[in-house]
């Protein structure tokens, strides 16, 4: 499907805004295997762009706080992937949350769309979300 606004649209990336940057830093590179392609500043400016693996990027910001509610207006970040038991897993691992075990559900849509997803809590609480379509 194409978008008839804009020309070749798509997600560039997805900033995140972490209370401990080095914390962050490791579980989004060394837990779930993102790769950072750009940083630049120092202390709480410093920031990092991350390459999920496909060209779409999360961009972590230092000097959030742990008051600040994790997801204010962005209700979770949702990552395509063909074995979500495994992301979760890794996630896990690397420190996350559990929030949701890995488990299939229909999409109740016009075309019902059967899926595979598992959701953790990352380092600043943010809702991330492993899913895949069937």
């Amino acid at each position: 499907m194409s978008n008839s606004k804009i020309e070749n649209v798509g997600i560039h990336h997805i900033a995140v805004l972490s209370s401990d940057f080095d914390r962050s830093m490791e579980f989004y590179t060394e837990g779930l295997g993102f790769t950072q392609t750009a940083a630049w500043g120092e202390g709480d400016g410093r920031a990092a762009m991350l390459d999920i693996g496909n060209g779409v990027c999360v961009e972590l910001f230092a000097n959030g706080t742990k008051e600040a509610p994790a997801n204010e207006k962005i209700v979770h970040l949702a990552f395509s992937t063909t074995d979500p038991d495994s992301a979760y897993k890794n996630a896990l691992a690397a420190g996350a949350v559990s929030h949701m075990e890995p488990f299939d559900v229909t999409i109740p849509s016009e075309q019902p769309i059967p899926v595979r997803i598992a959701f953790v809590r990352g380092p600043d609480g943010e809702l991330l979300e492993f899913f895949k379509e069937c």
